[in-house]
C-alpha cells in the first residue's frame, strides 16, 4: 500500500512509520518543514495548502495531527489551538481525499469523546459526552464526514492512553515513580482508558488493512483499569512504593480546567468493534503493558 501520513513525528506517528515500512508499505510523511529526502513533503494545513500530486495512486491517508491536550495550561488560546490543530488539519486532508478519490481515511480521535462515563462501559455506539474535549472529538469526527459521502471508507479511531516506556504519560509518570512519590489521583474511582503503544500501532494498520472496519473504533485494551488500579500496577512493576493521593482541588488549582476532565474524569470505554472484526491484542491487562513498555 501507499500511505500517506499526517502527524508522524509524535509517538504513535513515529511507530507507525516504522511498522508500516517494515512491512513494505510505501509511506509518505507529510511535514510543515521543508522535505529532508525522500518520502516527505511539504504541507500547510493552516493556510490550506497541500500539494495535490502527493495522494496520486495513495491507498489510504492517516491524520494523527493535534497538538497535547495536557502540554500547557488551558488558556482560551491553548484552547483553540487544541481545536484547530485537529479540525482544521482534518479538514483540509478530508477536502484532499475526496478530490483525489483516495479509497481510505483513518483519522485520529480520542476516547475523550465520551466524556466523563464514570462506572458505565461504553463502546462505540454510546453518545457523546459534552465537556469541551467531547465537544472537539466530536467536531473532529464530523471532519470527516465529506469523505465518507464521497465514497471513502473512513475510520474514526477514539484512542485511550498510550503506554510506552519511550513518551507519553508513562515517561512523564516514570521519575515519580522511580523516587516512591507516585499516587493515585483525587479518589482514584476515575477510569483509565489505556492501550500499548504496540497494540495501538497494530490496530491502527489493522484498520487501514481491514475493509470491514470503519466508523468510530475505540483503541482501548479489552480490561479497563481505574486510575487507583493503574497506580498500584505501575508501582508493582516498577518495585516502588506508592503512597501518595494528590486530591482533586489540588489538582484543578495546579492544572486548571484540564484537571477536571482530562484527569479526575474518565471512560470505561472497551474496544468492541476491533475484538468483534478479529483483532488480537498483544497485550491485554494493564500489567501486561507495562512490564514490556518499562522491560520488567
Amino acid at each position: 500500500m501507499r500511505i500517506v501520513i499526517a502527524g508522524s513525528s509524535g509517538l504513535i506517528g513515529t511507530a507507525l512509520v516504522a511498522s508500516l515500512r517494515a512491512d513494505g508499505h510505501e509511506v509518505v510523511r507529510l511535514v510543515r518543514r521543508p522535505p529532508s529526502g525522500q518520502g516527505e513533503s511539504q504541507w500547510d494545513p493552516d493556510h490550506a495548502h497541500l500539494d495535490a500530486s502527493v495522494l496520486d495512486s495513495t491507498d489510504a491517508v492517516v491524520n494523527l495531527c493535534g497538538v497535547g491536550i495536557g502540554d500547557k495550561r488551558w488558556s482560551g488560546s491553548y484552547k483553540q489551538a487544541i481545536r484547530d490543530s485537529r479540525i482544521v488539519a482534518t479538514d483540509v486532508l478530508t477536502a484532499a481525499v475526496v478530490r483525489a478519490g483516495v479509497p481510505v481515511l483513518v483519522n485520529a480521535g480520542a476516547v475523550g469523546y465520551y466524556g466523563d462515563t464514570g462506572d458505565t462501559v461504553v463502546d462505540e455506539d454510546a453518545p457523546p459526552g459534552t465537556d469541551f474535549l467531547a465537544t472537539v472529538c466530536r467536531d473532529w469526527e464530523a471532519a470527516t464526514k465529506p469523505a465518507a459521502d464521497g465514497g471513502a471508507r473512513v475510520v474514526n479511531l477514539r484512542s485511550g492512553v498510550v503506554i510506552s516506556g519511550h513518551g507519553g504519560i508513562i515517561g512523564r509518570l516514570r521519575p515519580l515513580y522511580s523516587f516512591a512519590l507516585g499516587g493515585r489521583l483525587g479518589n482514584g474511582r476515575q477510569y483509565f482508558p489505556w492501550i500499548s503503544l504496540d497494540d495501538e500501532v497494530a490496530a491502527i494498520t489493522f484498520a487501514l488493512t481491514t475493509d470491514t472496519v470503519s466508523g468510530p473504533v475505540n483503541l482501548t485494551g479489552p480490561a479497563p483499569v481505574t486510575n487507583a488500579q493503574f497506580n498500584r500496577a505501575m508501582a508493582r512493576v516498577l518495585h516502588r512504593p506508592a503512597p501518595w493521593v494528590v486530591p482533586g482541588f489540588v489538582l484543578e488549582a495546579v492544572v486548571g480546567e484540564f484537571a477536571k476532565s482530562g484527569i479526575l474524569a474518565g471512560q470505561r470505554a472497551v474496544p468492541a468493534v476491533l475484538e468483534s472484526a478479529g483483532f488480537t491484542f498483544r497485550h491485554n491487562t494493564i500489567g501486561e503493558a507495562l512490564h514490556a513498555s518499562l522491560g520488567r
